[in-house]
């Protein structure tokens, strides 16, 4: 009897926690079925299968390499990976380690199918990256926010009269704003970032993220455009 791990993802804003569950649960339903031994299961929550960097793939791949399983059983293919280079490396790294992959989907996975649902990924994320690109542009040209936010600022959830999420929207956070135009006076005056750092640490003063002040997240980086004084946001510019 084959020995069995479980591996589950999810990463959309359209799936939710309670997917990870419902692929647990159809994966368990199917191994009984085939009178498998569940030995382990591995998760990674709101994580783009753009990458390998994961908890719980490094942890599954990691287990199959000590030889604590035979087989990984997941819902789809794309679950694992969806980059067509990650994909390839997995499966070989596997197979040398005499584990085999099977999906709810596709069942036994092969080399045809790492090659067709490999290139079928990349696909996927090079349409998603312009698909994402092109949304930022378009909020950009609106005169809102193209992604992520700014110390100084809260996101604005609104919904569209369809109920979408309306992205892009941001409003002053009036506490933050005060520390970004104190940390403009004083570097006019002369002080440094490590004194304004040192100066905002000594006032109890938490700075992004809830985090202390350090000199580089007041200075930045001139080639990023990223910390407070170089943030064109703070001037009024949408880069």
């Amino acid at each position: 009897m084959p020995r069995i791990a479980l591996y589950a993802r999810y990463s959309s804003d359209n799936q939710r926690d309670a997917s990870i569950e419902d692929q647990l649960r159809l994966c368990r339903l199917y191994a009984e079925q085939q009178g498998w031994a569940i030995t382990d299961s591995y998760v990674d929550r709101a994580v783009s299968g753009a990458s390998l960097l994961r908890s719980g793939i490094q942890e599954l791949i990691a287990d199959a390499q000590r030889g604590h399983f035979d087989l990984i059983l997941t819902e789809l293919q794309d679950r694992l990976s969806r980059d067509q280079e990650d994909i390839v490396g997995l499966y070989k790294r596997m197979r040398f380690a005499g584990v085999g992959i099977v999906t709810l989907s596709e069942r036994d996975i092969n080399e045809l199918h790492i090659g067709l649902k490999g290139t079928m990924g990349a696909l996927y994320l090079k349409e998603l990256a312009e698909k994402t690109r092109r949304g930022m542009r378009g909020r950009v040209e609106l005169g809102k926010a193209g992604g992520g936010n700014a110390y100084g600022y809260n996101v604005v959830g609104q919904s569209t009269d369809r109920g979408a999420p309306q992205r892009g929207d941001r409003s002053i956070n009036e506490a933050e704003a005060a520390v970004i135009r104190r940390i403009f006076r004083d570097y006019l005056a002369g002080k440094s970032s490590r004194a304004i750092a040192k100066d905002l640490n000594k006032d109890s003063v938490l700075g992004p993220i809830g985090r202390a002040w350090c000199p580089s997240t007041i200075h930045g980086s001139a080639k990023r455009g990223n910390g407070i004084l170089k943030n064109e946001l703070y001037v009024g510019k949408l880069v």
